[in-house]
């Protein structure tokens, strides 16, 4: 269907040639012509984002003053804060987000029918990508059959899912799925999807040009801002919105620059470059900002480094990180195997509405900051946060600090001869460093070795973080190439995977002959999906997890991935580390955190002689050499040739044809959601919250995933329960991120992350809070309970509430367990966003009032007030608690509904309800 532009925007619409076409597009410099501003020394990012505005100027959503704002944000130094109304260009889903959206919309056909409405009303008017990639879990590992029996049980546990997909790929216009086993949505987005600039026709017949942009359920969309493609992360229901028309509200963007000088040295890779780029931006504080890189680094950055930069936005915090387009955008748009005619409309519109980065490139920033790369040394992070960066010389001895930190009870030698020796007698392994003391250690029954504090139980290459960047795939092959030479393997407890994020990864390990090295040290192919990153890391060797267990060992991970959070990667697994393809394979060889690889053996070769890292390290022409020989257009052509068709179970996956879903009565996967249920024709009112009990009391950095974890779940688990009781065998469970299309599940696994902490229970871990009646429950069975009373519910939490995916389950969660406002001292972007979007309003406290400052238990009574009538974004309102002791306190909290548009989501009750009523009511 062809694109909609705004029917005032005459006055800034001129034309261009590229590639033997001509081309209508909406011209900055006409809108500085007219009389508008001056745009001049905009960041490119925001350069996007004005286009926006030119291009859908209609009076209505879209005012010429909005265009006018972007002028003054110029002139304020990079500050002006005013609501905008965003139209990204299309949308990308991901299945474990993308299910509970096609879920929602099937829902909404069925709620516009019942209000009377034309349910075929509901479709997408922009185009929607979702890519089946967070299904695929490593049960099979370090052999050859490991990646064709992952995808026989990926099908077998998801069939459900996928015939429900496939129906919503026929029943949906402007909808295609890209089938399993095809790759990672990021590394397919940038690698095929996204075109940088975007053709095609408006309502009017003529060929328009404009910047490619997108919102994605998954907050890692912006990866493709390395790619110059503006694209940020949103919560489902927000996406869906979008998917109808609806403008994303939003205000104008700060915009920090991050200069980049110098160039890496030999020895580091871009995973270096990027952890020490998240260490940096989060001490900044960039969240709701934009980031634009710019600077002579660039020169000589590859487009795969800047993508891996982009990525980890989230992990910085910002809503985005963005290389303008330049001469490295071109040359990557031509390696993976772009239309000539794209590549020359690229440059054509970049240079001709001044998008370029060229020598001249020096735009106004809110403000910035600098990093020489040629300071840049190998690194990880963790042990659980990404933004926890560790020079790796200085790895091992972190890690003693931290085994320390956890073990403060224990003492250091035990024995007459001043040496520690573990519950066992068995003495402590010579590279434990420090005070060995803290460390425990297991024997492994039927082993001949025993597990201790900081032994690797996994070593995954996965994510599209890294796996998309061919220099650190080819790094980790060679590491792999020489450390088999040399006789050496991995250890026998590490969990070995290899999980590219496309295709293509393998046409060119496979053509540098380099898979075979990786096979023959354990890193097979398990499949093409996100996996341990997503926490689909799969079982350990049950004789492992057993040790871990009974010695209550904290055991660790290293991913080449982007999130390293508490209880993400493996029930067993406390400590997880984030590294370059290259160091997973050297930690997998070393098998043990204790170990000081930057200068300790690694093991020993044929001949007895000890191995260090140095010996079995690529130089950088190595590698560069490899993917000059190897990373070619022809292999991208090739393997995205017939992206959209899957393989033979895929195209025998049957699916009904109907406008309707036909929701089965016993599918544990996929049932239709309570939220459309009796809804009303028209809106109610916001309320204040009286007479609220507090469900939970939560610490700082409480996460997404600490409130609606993706991975597995044990039996005894609500969700587990639920599942059992509807006689589904423990080893048919799946996953939580698998079965969000079952909001029975979902409700069950809200804050039910296993290292979750309500502060309301003393060093409780898991979802537990008060019930009704003061005895330590489920948070499901007692929100279940205080929904029966009729009685509100309130959460608290710390800073930097909600950081990490966008998970819209984390909001829908929330709301459905009866929360009708959360209280926190400052959120991230994206599940603020999303608390509004599910009718839940979110406050900030302020004058220094905190959980701690304000000594609560969890036993108050709380009243919101100063919400019903004229309330306004932003607005400051009154908050009474009642503790325990009868006693009251009165404090002043910001209501975080933050513009008109939000205020109108919450009336209706979230923001599909609002939808909703305009499509029945148009």
């Amino acid at each position: 269907m062809p694109i909609v532009v705004g029917q005032d925007t005459a006055k800034t619409r001129r034309t261009l040639s590229a590639g033997g076409k001509t081309f209508a597009y909406y011209s900055i410099k006409a809108a500085e012509e007219a009389g508008l501003g001056d745009f001049s020394k905009l960041p490119a990012a925001l350069k996007v984002v004005l286009e926006n505005m030119l291009r859908f100027e209609d009076g209505k959503t879209v005012h010429v003053e909005d265009i006018k704002a972007f002028a003054e944000w110029a002139k304020k130094g990079g500050k002006n804060p005013k609501e905008i109304a965003y139209r990204p260009a299309r949308i990308l889903l991901q299945d474990f987000t993308g299910v509970p959206a096609v879920v929602d919309l099937a829902a909404m056909r069925d709620g516009l029918k019942n209000l009377g409405g034309d349910p075929e009303k509901i479709n997408p008017l922009n185009p929607v990508d979702l890519v089946i990639d967070h299904s695929v879990m490593i049960d099979e590992f370090g052999n050859p059959r490991a990646f064709q029996m992952n995808v026989d049980r990926e099908y077998e546990r998801n069939m459900e899912r996928y015939t429900f997909l496939k129906w919503g790929q026929s029943a949906f216009n402007n909808f295609r799925v890209v089938p399993p086993g095809t790759g990672i949505c990021h590394q397919v987005n940038l690698e095929y999807l996204s075109k940088t600039v975007w053709s095609d026709t408006d309502q009017g017949g003529e060929m328009v040009a404009y910047p490619d942009t997108l919102v994605g359920t998954d907050s890692h969309t912006t990866m493709v801002n390395g790619a110059a493609v503006l694209g940020w992360g949103v919560g489902g229901i927000e996406a869906e919105a979008a998917m109808l028309g609806q403008p994303i509200s939003m205000l104008i963007p700060e915009v920090i620059g991050f200069e980049l000088t110098g160039a890496m040295v030999e020895g580091t890779t871009g995973t270096d470059l990027v952890l020490k780029v998240v260490e940096m931006l989060r001490a900044k504080g960039v969240v709701g900002k934009f980031v634009e890189f710019y600077g002579a680094g660039l020169d000589t950055l590859p487009l795969a480094d800047r993508a891996t930069i982009a990525n980890m936005a989230p992990e910085y915090g910002a809503t985005c990180g963005f290389f303008p387009i330049d001469n490295e955008t071109l040359r990557y748009l031509t390696n993976t195997g772009r239309e000539e005619e794209t590549i020359a409309l690229v440059e054509a519109y970049a240079k001709e509405n001044g998008f370029w980065r060229g020598d001249d490139y020096a735009p106004i920033y809110t403000d910035t900051l600098s990093l020489d790369m040629g300071t840049i040394v190998p690194a990880i992070s963790g042990p659980k946060r990404p933004q926890d960066y560790i020079a790796l010389d200085q790895a091992a001895k972190a890690f003693g600090e931290y085994i320390k930190g956890q073990r403060p009870e224990k003492s250091a030698p035990t024995d007459e001869k001043n040496e520690w020796t573990d519950e066992g007698g068995q003495p402590a392994p010579a590279h434990i460093p420090g005070d060995v003391g803290h460390h425990k250690s297991h024997a492994v029954k039927g082993q001949d070795y025993r597990l201790h504090d900081g032994s690797i139980v996994i070593a995954s290459i996965t994510s599209c973080t890294n796996t998309s960047n061919p220099y650190v795939m080819i790094g980790a092959g060679l590491v792999a190439r020489k450390a088999r030479a040399l006789g050496l393997t991995r250890k026998p407890w590490v969990k070995t995977s290899l999980a590219p994020g496309s295709q293509v990864v393998s046409a060119y390990l496979e053509a540098a002959n380099l898979q075979e090295d990786l096979d023959a040290i354990g890193f097979n192919l398990v499949g093409y999906g996100c996996t341990t990153c997503i926490g689909n890391s799969g079982p350990i060797a049950p004789e492992l997890s057993e040790a871990v267990n009974e010695g209550d060992l904290i055991a660790t991970s290293v991913l080449s991935g982007n999130r390293n959070f508490e209880g993400r990667i493996s029930p067993d697994v406390r400590a997880n580390y984030l590294a370059s393809p290259p160091l997973v394979v050297a930690y997998a060889l070393a098998g043990d955190m204790n170990i000081d690889i930057a200068k300790d053996p690694l093991g020993q070769d044929k001949d007895g002689n000890d191995v260090y890292l140095k010996d079995i390290w690529p130089t950088s022409k190595e590698v560069a050499d490899l993917v000059e020989q190897t990373v070619t257009r022809e292999a991208f052509r090739e393997k995205y040739a017939d992206v959209f068709k899957g393989d033979d179970k895929w195209q025998s996956v049957e699916t009904t044809d109907s406008l309707t879903y036909d929701w089965p009565a016993t599918s544990t996967y996929v049932q239709n959601p309570p939220y459309f249920q009796g809804m009303a024709a028209q809106p109610g009112v916001i309320s204040d919250v009286k007479g609220a009990k507090v469900l939970a009391v939560l610490g700082d950095m409480i996460t997404t995933d600490h409130i609606s974890p993706a991975g597995s779940f044990a039996q005894s688990s609500p969700a587990g329960k639920y599942l059992t009781d509807r006689q589904v065998a423990p080893r048919e469970f799946n996953s939580y991120g698998s079965r969000r299309g079952n909001h029975e599940i979902m409700m069950r696994g809200t804050f039910a992350n296993i290292r979750i902490k309500n502060e309301m229970l003393d060093g409780v871990e898991g979802g537990y809070t008060k019930g009704p009646n003061g005895n330590q429950e489920s948070i499901f069975d007692a929100a279940m309970e205080y929904q029966a009373q009729g009685t509100p519910l309130v959460i608290f939490g710390g800073e930097q509430y909600g950081a990490g995916s966008s998970r819209d389950w984390a909001a829908k969660g929330t709301a459905l367990l009866g929360v009708k406002a959360v209280i926190a001292e400052s959120f991230e972007r994206i599940h603020r966003s999303n608390l509004v979007g599910m009718g839940v309003i979110p406050f900030e406290f302020t004058g220094g009032d905190t959980r701690k400052s304000l000594g609560l238990t969890g036993d108050e009574t709380v009243n919101i007030t100063g919400l019903e009538g004229d309330l306004q974004p932003l607005s400051e309102v009154p908050c009474e608690i009642t503790m325990a002791d009868g006693t009251v306190k009165t404090i002043t909290l910001k209501c975080r509904i933050d513009t008109a548009i939000e205020k109108e989501y919450i009336e209706h009750g979230g923001v599909l309800h609002y939808v909703l009523r305009d499509l029945a009511a148009a």
